[in-house]
C-alpha cells in the first residue's frame, strides 16, 4: 500500500501466528520490546480513529452482556465487536433537520466492525466471514485488524470483499489516527431490522445502541457520553 511495510522471520506456521496472536501473554510480532496487546485492547484505538476520521459515534458491544438464550454457541458470530452511528444531518441548516423528521427520512448511517488482532493466510476466511455475519443488519460492515500478513492475504481479502461487500481497516495500534481503510465496504440501503431485532433481544449494549439512535430521531440531540469518545478528543 502508499506505507512502508515491516516484515519479520518466524520459524512458526500460520496456524501458530494465530494461537499466538489471541494469546493474552503473548506478542502478535517476534520483536524483542515490542508491547504486547490484546483485542481488547484495540477497540479504543479504532474508536478513536472513526471519531476523529469520519464522525462515527463508536460504540463497543461487550459479548459478556449477552443473555446467551440458545446455549452456548449459539450466539457465535452474532454480535459484532463494535457498532457505530454516523450523523448524517450534522451538517444540514435546521429548517431541513426538522423537515427530515417530519418526513421520517434517513439521517444515519449505521456501522458493525468486527476486530482481530492478526489476519494471516490461516484465519483470513473465518474471520472474514465473522464480519459478514456479524454485519449483515448493517449499512455498513468492516473487518479491521492490528496486523494483516502478507500480500496474499489482503488479496484474498480482496476478492471476498468485491463479493460481501465488506470493507477492511488496517489499524495503527501506535497511533489511531495513521490507520487506514484498505478496502472500502459497500454501502447496503436498507437496514435488516430482524436481525438487528435478534442482537437487541441477546445483547443489552446493542439495545442501548438502538435507544441512542431512537433518541437522536425524536430529538435530534447526541449525547456523546453514551459513547465511546474520549474527552480529549475533538
Amino acid at each position: 500500500e502508499d506505507r512502508p511495510r515491516k516484515y519479520y522471520f518466524t520459524e512458526s506456521s500460520d496456524s501458530e501466528e494465530i494461537n499466538n496472536a489471541e494469546s493474552n501473554e503473548t506478542s502478535i510480532t517476534s520483536k524483542e520490546n515490542e508491547p504486547t496487546f490484546t483485542e481488547h485492547d484495540l477497540y479504543q484505538p479504532l474508536s478513536n480513529y472513526l471519531w476523529s476520521e469520519f464522525k462515527i459515534y463508536p460504540k463497543r458491544i461487550n459479548e459478556k452482556r449477552s443473555k446467551n438464550s440458545n446455549g452456548a454457541g449459539g450466539n457465535k458470530w452474532l454480535h459484532p465487536d463494535l457498532v457505530g452511528m454516523e450523523d448524517l444531518s450534522s451538517d444540514w441548516c435546521k429548517e431541513i433537520q426538522t423537515c427530515v423528521k417530519e418526513y421520517a427520512s434517513k439521517k444515519t448511517r449505521l456501522w458493525s466492525f468486527e476486530v482481530k488482532k492478526l489476519i494471516n493466510r490461516s484465519n483470513v476466511r473465518e474471520s472474514f466471514f465473522q464480519a459478514v455475519s456479524n454485519s449483515s443488519w448493517a449499512n455498513f460492515g468492516y473487518l479491521s485488524a492490528g496486523n494483516i500478513q502478507g500480500e496474499d492475504t489482503i488479496e484474498e481479502l480482496r476478492i471476498l470483499a468485491s463479493l460481501h461487500g465488506i470493507g477492511v481497516i488496517l489499524l495503527n495500534t501506535e497511533d489511531p489516527l495513521e490507520s487506514q481503510i484498505l478496502i472500502p465496504a459497500r454501502e447496503r440501503n436498507d437496514i435488516d431490522w430482524n436481525t438487528a431485532n435478534r442482537l437487541a433481544e441477546e445483547n443489552k449494549d446493542f439495545i442501548k445502541y438502538i435507544e441512542h439512535i431512537r433518541v437522536f430521531y425524536q430529538s435530534g440531540k447526541i449525547d456523546k457520553s453514551d459513547w465511546n469518545i474520549k474527552d480529549d478528543q475533538n
